[in-house]
């Protein structure tokens, strides 16, 4: 831009809230334009949606559901991080390796998104959060949810697939936060995929396959009062010498004190 032509009020606007669709579709590119405007009028850019489609569509910033597959199939996400599990999906304490993955599930309303993050050597879950739009926001929460309910989580190995949700700023941000470290790994790799489909399975046959679900809410109390009353202190679990999580939890904290 030259002095002769020098930048509008009108230009500095858009190139304004071109950033901030930028960041929305970076963070969850499942958004479509709609949505993205909905992100940019909480940031403050409050404008037409025919803008914000037309930005969209000189930037090429569309919604990957909107985008037709490949002949080569599924084009996967580029990882956030270092693979550093190495299909290892092995811990000799707790807090030293995390997994964690997104599931959805149907109602009458529409889907219910969970997301999970289960420790390796306890098999707790150690945080989740539920919601009805599949967004960096679902990762984050349980992310957060993991971190203020565990002691001494600094160091702990937090490992993923290739996830648009898990692989957002946001999740990065509270992963330096916390000096947990990220991990992801290949695309179907086999010991992820058994250990967090392990617990999605028995969430599956124990929950949702119980009946109809009329409302979000009501699958949401079902989703947490199995995990929370059921998978931590009633299932029994052959790794964990017949013990629950919770039980095999509390046994550890005080072989912990005791040798303190």
């Amino acid at each position: 831009m030259s002095l002769a032509a020098p930048v509008t009020a009108r230009g500095l606007d858009e190139a304004h809230l071109s950033n901030v669709l930028f960041d929305a579709h970076h963070d969850d590119p499942e958004f479509g334009h709609p949505l993205l405007a909905d992100d940019a009028a909480r940031a403050g850019q409050v404008t037409c949606a025919r803008a914000v489609w037309r930005i969209c569509s000189e930037n090429g910033w569309w919604s990957v559901f909107g985008k037709k597959r490949s002949r080569g199939g599924k084009k996967v996400g580029s990882s956030a991080h270092d693979g550093l599990v190495l299909r290892q999906f092995r811990a000799d304490a707790s807090n030293r390796l995390w997994l964690w993955d997104i599931s959805e599930h149907p109602t009458a309303e529409g889907k219910v998104y969970l997301c999970a993050i289960k420790d390796v050597y306890s098999k707790r879950s150690v945080g989740y959060s539920i919601s009805d739009r599949m967004t960096s926001r679902i990762a984050a929460n349980a992310l957060l949810s993991a971190v203020q309910r565990g002691r001494d989580v600094a160091g702990s190995v937090v490992h993923s697939d290739r996830g648009s949700q898990l692989r957002s700023r946001e999740v990065a941000r509270i992963l330096a936060d916390h000096d947990l470290v990220g991990s992801m790994g290949q695309v179907a790799s086999a010991g992820y995929n058994a250990a967090m489909e392990s617990f999605f399975s028995l969430l599956q046959i124990n929950v949702l396959n119980r009946q109809r679900w009329a409302t979000r809410e009501d699958l949401r109390v079902a989703i947490v009062t199995w995990i929370e009353r059921t998978y931590h202190r009633r299932r029994r679990q052959h790794r964990l010498g017949r013990l629950t999580p919770i039980e095999f939890e509390t046994i550890l904290t005080s072989q912990v004190a005791l040798a303190a």
